[in-house]
């Protein structure tokens, strides 16, 4: 981590694979896998060493830092850590197995047994294809937007599609980056969603813990979901038995990717997400 911190330490095992499943964790597609044994992690504190006795660059460095390895070398690791089972990946993860994307049909006839109305499932597939051009131009191009860029672009037509109102849907209020109410007029006793936006590439299920802190503020306890998203992902998450947000997401979006799931995240997919963000749902 950054320049001074090591967390653990393993070795590569077996070829590389190509594993579909991973082509979207949190916004990086890492779908050229090597599986690794981890023989030593870190327990309470990580490995900490001066600043930038690690190298900046890319995700992959030769480790050639005189003190690590000099660390390295002292390491005691036990046998049993050299027998320890490789994690678990799930029965999705082949080799060259490819995803399969979902299409609009299937997307309509769900939300539609789960009682979203015509018209706004009609809105939603026509607005659709227009958002999922923009997004893609947005990566084709590798536009440096702001996150007030996207959220204009992106997130707020999205929701407009899936039924939410201007007066039911407030930008930049209290705080909250965009605040959606079940019924009128606006405060905090009536919001139903909290949905906090990051900058376009940037990791936006690390948002999960200021979107909850914001929805879980005294008053707001009829915010049953939150919205996490950087303009083209969306991680949906929803308040648990015990007034606690689940730890992860329910379901995950990715305009450039819609996929019915995510079994890495071991999350649902495209349908659920649009299903979860919907002013129709209850729940």
């Amino acid at each position: 981590m950054g320049t001074s911190q090591i967390f653990g330490v393993g070795e590569a095992i077996g070829p590389v694979l190509w594993l579909d499943d991973f082509g979207d964790i949190d916004g990086w597609d890492l779908q050229m896998v090597r599986r690794v044994r981890w023989l030593w992690k870190y327990s309470n504190d990580p490995q900490t060493f001066p600043p930038y006795t690690l190298k900046f660059g890319d995700t992959v460095l030769k480790m050639d830092a005189p003190d690590v390895l000099f660390w390295l070398s002292g390491l005691e690791l036990i046998a049993q850590s050299y027998a320890r089972d490789l994690v678990p990946l799930p029965d999705s993860c082949e080799d060259r197995n490819i995803i399969e994307p979902i299409n609009s049909n299937e997307i309509s006839d769900f939300l539609f047994d789960q009682g979203i109305s015509a018209d706004s499932i009609d809105s939603l597939l026509n607005q659709m294809g227009e958002l999922v051009r923009i997004a893609n131009w947005y990566n084709r191009t590798e536009q440096d937007t702001s996150e007030h860029e996207t959220v204009a672009y992106l997130v707020v037509p999205l929701l407009r599609a899936l039924g939410w109102t201007p007066q039911k849907m407030a930008v930049e209020w209290k705080g909250l980056d965009i605040a959606l109410f079940d019924r009128m007029p606006r405060k905090d006793d009536r919001i139903v969603v909290v949905v906090e936006a990051k900058k376009r590439g940037n990791s936006c299920l690390t948002a999960k813990s200021q979107a909850e802190t914001y929805a879980e503020q005294a008053g707001r306890e009829h915010c049953k979901r939150l919205i996490v998203t950087d303009g083209l992902r969306y991680g949906l998450y929803v308040r648990e038995v015990g007034e606690k947000f689940s730890n992860k997401p329910q379901a995950y979006l990715n305009l450039t990717r819609m996929v019915r799931s995510y079994p890495i995240l071991q999350c649902d997919g495209a349908k659920e997400a649009l299903l979860l963000m919907a002013a129709d749902w209850s729940g």
